[in-house]
This record gives C-alpha cells, sequence and structure tokens, in this order.
C-alpha cells in the first residue's frame, strides 16, 4: 500500500512528499517494481533524490520538516507507531485495519485527542467512486431491505506478515474490513452478528459468509482469500430498498438501479485513493476531525471483525453487539 499511496501522493495539490521510511533498502533506493499487491498495479521506479529518506521511525519522528504521516506498516505495528507520531505531533494517516483489536485502535484515539493530533484510517472503500455512488443513491429509494458486499482474491504471495494471523489478524479480517466498514458507513452498528467459514492456511483458504443483524433486516459480508495462484481479485455489492436495487461488480457492471427501468449511477469524484488523501489533508490544515471517515468507526469496524471471526469459530451463533465499543 506504500507505493498505491506514493502514486495518490503526487496528484494532491499542496502536500509535499518531504521523506519517505523503510527498512528496505531496495525500496529506499526506489526500486519499488516488487511491490504489487492484490490491486496488481505494477511496480515502478520512483526518483528519490529529491526527498529525504529514513532506516528508523524515530528519525521520521524526529524531523521538525513533517507535519503528517502516512504508515502504510504492518497491522501489528499500527498500535505502537501512531501513538509514537502523534505524541511527537504528527497528524497520523493509518491502513486499514485500524489495528489487530479495539483495544489498541481506542488507544490511539485517545492519544490523537490528548495530543489533538489528526487520526485518520484509511478505510478507503469510502472514497471509491461506485461506493460514494451508493451513498448518495440510498436516500432517494426509500427504506433498506437487504443488503450484500462481497470481496474476494487469492491469498497473497507477497507479505509473509500477511499470512500470519497474530501479525495481520488473517485474510477475512484483513480484506473484509472493508465490507463491514462500508456497513458501518451506511447502516450504523448492527444489533448482532453471525458469520461460518473456513480456514486452512496451507491450502490458502480463509473465508467468511458473515450476516449482520439490523432493525431492517440482514447484510451480508462474504468473501476472502481463496485459494493461491490465480484467482482474481473481485468486489460487489447489492442493496435492495423500496425503491429498487443497487448492484455493482468489478468484474464490469457499473453501479446501477433496477427497479421498472434501469439507470445507471452517476460516478462523480476522482480515483478513490487520490480522493481519501485529500480528504485527509483538508482536515489536517483546518484542525477538523475527519467526519466522513472518523476513527471511532474504524476501531467499531476492527471490533466487528473479531466478532464476526468468533462467530466463525461458533459454527454462525449469533454474536449481540450490545458491549460492542
Amino acid at each position: 500500500m506504500g507505493g498505491v499511496h506514493l502514486r495518490a501522493w503526487r496528484e494532491v495539490a499542496g502536500a509535499t512528499l518531504a521523506a519517505v521510511f523503510s527498512n528496505d533498502e531496495r525500496q529506499l533506493s526506489g526500486d519499488l517494481t516488487a511491490t504489487q499487491g492484490n490491486l496488481g498495479r505494477p511496480g515502478e521506479h520512483v526518483d528519490f533524490s529529491a526527498v529525504k529518506r529514513y532506516r528508523h521511525l524515530e528519525d521520521v519522528l524526529g524531523d521538525s520538516e513533517i507535519d503528517a504521516v502516512d504508515l502504510c506498516l504492518p497491522t501489528y505495528l499500527h498500535e505502537d507507531a501512531a501513538v509514537e507520531a502523534l505524541r511527537a505531533g504528527k497528524h497520523v494517516l493509518v491502513e486499514k485495519p485500524m489495528a489487530l483489536d479495539g483495544a489498541s485502535a481506542r488507544h490511539m484515539i485517545a492519544v490523537a485527542k490528548r495530543t489533538g493530533r489528526i487520526l485518520m484510517t484509511a478505510q478507503v472503500l469510502r472514497f471509491f467512486p461506485e461506493y460514494v455512488a451508493l451513498r448518495q443513491a440510498l436516500p432517494g429509494l426509500g427504506a433498506v431491505r437487504g443488503a450484500f458486499f462481497r470481496r474476494r482474491c487469492a491469498a497473497p504471495a507477497w507479505g509473509g506478515w500477511l499470512k500470519d494471523p497474530e501479525k495481520s489478524g488473517g485474510g477475512v479480517f484483513d480484506l473484509l474490513i472493508h465490507d463491514v466498514d462500508m456497513c458501518l458507513h451506511l447502516f450504523g452498528r448492527p444489533e448482532a452478528v453471525s458469520a461460518v467459514g473456513h480456514y486452512d492456511a496451507q491450502a490458502g483458504l480463509d473465508t467468511l459468509h458473515g450476516e449482520l443483524f439490523y432493525p431492517f433486516g440482514v447484510a451480508v459480508v462474504c468473501g476472502g482469500w481463496q485459494h493461491q495462484g490465480a484467482f482474481p481479485f473481485a468486489m460487489e455489492y447489492s442493496v435492495t430498498l423500496d425503491g429498487g436495487t443497487i448492484e455493482y461488480s468489478s468484474a464490469g457492471r457499473p453501479p446501477t438501479v433496477y427497479s421498472e427501468t434501469e439507470q445507471a449511477l452517476p460516478l462523480e469524484g476522482r480515483d478513490g485513493y487520490i480522493a481519501e488523501l485529500e480528504y485527509f489533508v483538508e482536515c489536517c490544515r483546518s484542525g477538523r476531525q475527519p467526519e466522513r471517515c472518523p476513527p471511532r468507526e474504524s476501531a467499531l469496524a476492527v471490533e466487528l471483525m473479531r466478532m464476526l471471526l468468533v462467530a466463525r469459530e461458533r459454527d454462525g451463533r449469533k454474536i449481540l453487539c450490545s458491549n460492542l465499543g
């Protein structure tokens, strides 16, 4: 994600890349050809001659010319790095998942409040045009009656830490947190959750079919890692309302409302990653908390994902969300 964010930062007006930090000398040299990730975007060579290159986080945080840090570190490092950065007076954008558990996420939020710095989690789906279109269309179509979100990919061959649940939370936790966060964004906190699925690390399988129970009915989130190798990345949604059903698939079906007629939704805005960074910069400049992507909801997404994984272990037994957050 560091490479993805780097490309996006180039398009953010008024933001200057002051430094890069890595313990990988190849990356610090500007050779990012080995960094791709699930999206399949090709790596590249980058000229870092005009920016500072740091090998230790404390050197980054001690640099008075740096106002904000964008943490694209492995998930298990998020809490400590974010807390150190906030205490050093930096604003912080941290990749999703916000942390490995709710207590760690809440600790980050508390430190941000004490230091008066901006803390935001990069839940980029909130900025993807296809999902922005969904959010904007919902109020005009009446009551929600059901929702379905799916996200799948092959078990990644990159990032050894990602395959260690102690460091990443596991494939389902890392992947479906996008869709759980979208449910929080659109529908709020559920009343209960349940889930079934399968985990087999050797086969590269980590799947989940989860249900989030709301007063209107059920929002389904499902998917995960589908073996190792060639399985393509895909995401999709379907939301049924009194006035029609909205569907989208990254496999070639744009966001469309289906009722008596078929109507494509307008897609507005820039690339989701650019829009996300622009919004973070705007919050830092104005001193306004990121209400479009509030850290309290990012923390709830972490807790909900943990609850879904517990529900999977209990073979679908429903778990109430009364103690959530």
